[in-house]
């Protein structure tokens, strides 16, 4: 019992660390406020490492794998991974959506959106995949682009041969540098996290009432029951019950990072991590993570479904029928896997959102309204579902006993 529970040591610090700090927020209020620069440091700490952490460890990852055959292999496999659950994702909230109608009997007044910057699809392929200047790689803002130089770099390191051996030798040692200062940066995770959500439910603790309330009383409870039943079933096919052990061990990390910073850029060390200590194949990890925190989004195909109900709702339209459901499935998949990956990716789903269903463009600020009460469990899902995915991307490649050949290796 105590073996089990000193497992559990470091994640049950941070779950109780979080617990005292909303407490704090509860009890204190807005004063709970003071404490958020300890929370923003936390924050900007992983921010901050999180460019060369992608960078090294997706090139270092590729220019050392012994073909591009198995790199292919990877990708394949995490697409169709990251399609499924995202079609699954989208018709768990369809049902939910149709039982309980979360639009039905709202009355949210229209206000025009300011400034909507319109973009070709042209432009924004080019945008998604390309900066102007190296520089402009140097930010997260930027982070697709910022992965298909990598990856690009990788190969490029692998195609060396002999003459590359130096300078992927130099990928790998920089890789496992950010990875151990992770483990510097997580120590800090207890207070950071805790100060951070003490300021967070201190300042919005008391907000989310009003027109919004149904929508988010249907959002919050399908997503944990997402977030549970389904990872749960993803992590069984990945691993049996050995799988499941290992994934809810390891997963609390990651989803209290996502919670606390509302970005699955910003959890992309943590989750890494987390896949190490599951035993997910090292290439496959550090391929998988930054990739997904950028185009695979299961919680964003929850919203988009919600989003979709709730304004057919609001303009007394029906949603019912075959053709509505398989529209509604496409443009969830847009959103949480094509979308997420372009610069401005949410409000472009949004936009396509009202613009498919024929809604007139006074209704995006409602939608959009919706995104933001949502966005914490949203982020959540989309994090921690990028390491189910690595699981299971895990037991397609290396077959059933994965997790035994990582323990094999270790030893």
């Amino acid at each position: 019992m105590l073996e089990k529970l000193k497992a559990y040591r470091f994640p049950l610090i941070l779950l109780t660390s979080i617990i005292i700090g909303a407490l704090i927020g509860l009890f204190f209020g807005e004063d709970a406020t003071i404490v958020q620069p300890l929370g923003d440091l936390f924050i900007n700490l992983l921010f901050m490492i999180v460019i060369p952490l992608v960078f090294f460890s997706i090139s270092s990852a590729i220019a050392g794998m012994d073909s591009m055959k198995r790199l292919g292999k990877i990708m394949g496999s995490m697409l169709t991974v990251f399609i499924v659950t995202g079609v699954i994702a989208s018709v768990f909230m369809l049902v939910a959506t149709v039982i309980f109608q979360p639009g039905s009997g709202v009355d949210i007044p229209l206000s025009a959106p300011e400034d909507i910057e319109e973009q070709t699809i042209g432009d924004q392929i080019v945008n998604t995949f390309t900066v102007p200047d190296f520089v402009d790689l140097f930010s997260r803002e930027n982070m697709m682009a910022l992965i298909v130089m990598s990856i690009l770099i990788g190969v490029a390191t692998g195609l060396s041969g002999e003459k590359g051996r130096t300078f992927g030798r130099f990928l790998t040692s920089a890789s496992e540098v950010f990875m151990k200062l992770i483990k510097i940066i997580m120590y800090y995770a207890p207070i950071g996290l805790g100060a951070y959500f003490a300021s967070l439910v201190g300042e919005f603790g008391a907000e989310l009432i009003g027109d919004y309330a149904r929508a988010v009383i249907v959002y919050y409870p399908v997503a944990i029951l997402y977030f549970v039943i389904g990872f749960t079933l993803y992590a069984f096919l990945a691993g049996g019950k050995k799988g499941v052990s290992r994934f809810w061990k390891n997963i609390l990390g990651s989803a209290a990072t996502s919670l606390g910073t509302g970005s699955s850029v910003a959890t992309i060390p943590v989750n890494l991590q987390a896949a190490e200590r599951i035993g997910v194949p090292k290439d496959i990890r550090e391929t998988i993570m930054p990739l997904g925190a950028t185009i695979h989004m299961d919680g964003s195909c929850l919203s988009a479904m919600l989003k979709i109900a709730f304004i057919f709702g609001v303009f007394n339209q029906d949603f019912m029928g075959m053709d509505t459901f398989l529209t509604a499935i496409g443009i969830c998949l847009l959103s949480g896997i094509v979308m997420s990956g372009i610069p401005g990716g949410g409000f472009t789903g949004e936009l396509m959102i009202i613009s498919l269903y024929g809604f007139p463009i006074e209704a995006l600020p409602i939608i959009t309204a919706i995104g933001v009460v949502v966005d914490p469990p949203a982020t959540m899902v989309n994090a921690t579902g990028d390491t189910v995915s690595s699981m299971l991307v895990s037991r397609h490649m290396d077959g059933k006993d994965w997790m035994e050949k990582a323990d094999t290796a270790k030893i």
